[in-house]
């Protein structure tokens, strides 16, 4: 077990087996000379379907959650695709998609949960990547969150 599982272990979190494809799609690609961009992940961890909209059926701080467990759906995607997370030299750009009613606007403090996790993880130099926070009307499968990422690595 690396480094980075490690911390995450101690945080009381470990990672998910990596999510099944929902599509015709790859879960991971990697690019250029050491870029490796993962597909959208949503909230299972464990295969059951989480469901609603932010300002609806969901809170701001089940949102927060759910965008915490989406990046680790992400990092269980990108491990299985590098072998170590102790590769990981920048989390370049994360996406955050929220599904929420027209009235919610805090899609950002939403989105904290997933990039939070990766400060958390690789500190803030490493683990602090571009985002966007998108508020959408729906997401597939009726989620709440889906996250998706781009990680240089070595």
């Amino acid at each position: 077990m690396g480094r980075i599982e490690e911390k995450l272990k101690e945080m009381g979190l470990a990672l998910p087996t990596p999510p099944a494809k929902g599509g015709v799609y790859a879960p991971a690609k990697c690019f250029g000379d050491n870029l490796v961009y993962i597909s959208g992940c949503g909230p299972s961890t464990d295969g059951t379907p989480i469901t609603g909209k932010l300002g609806e059926a969901v809170t701001e701080e089940q949102g927060y959650l759910y965008a915490r467990n989406s990046m680790l759906n992400v990092l269980a995607v990108l491990k299985r695709e590098i072998g170590d997370l102790d590769r990981v030299k920048s989390a370049v750009k994360v996406t955050c998609f929220v599904a929420s009613v027209p009235e919610f606007y805090n899609q950002p403090q939403v989105a904290n949960g997933g990039t939070q996790l990766l400060i958390d993880l690789f500190g803030q130099e490493v683990g602090a990547p571009t985002r966007s926070a998108i508020g959408l009307s729906v997401l597939p499968g009726n989620m709440p969150v889906e996250t998706e990422a781009i990680f240089e690595v070595e």
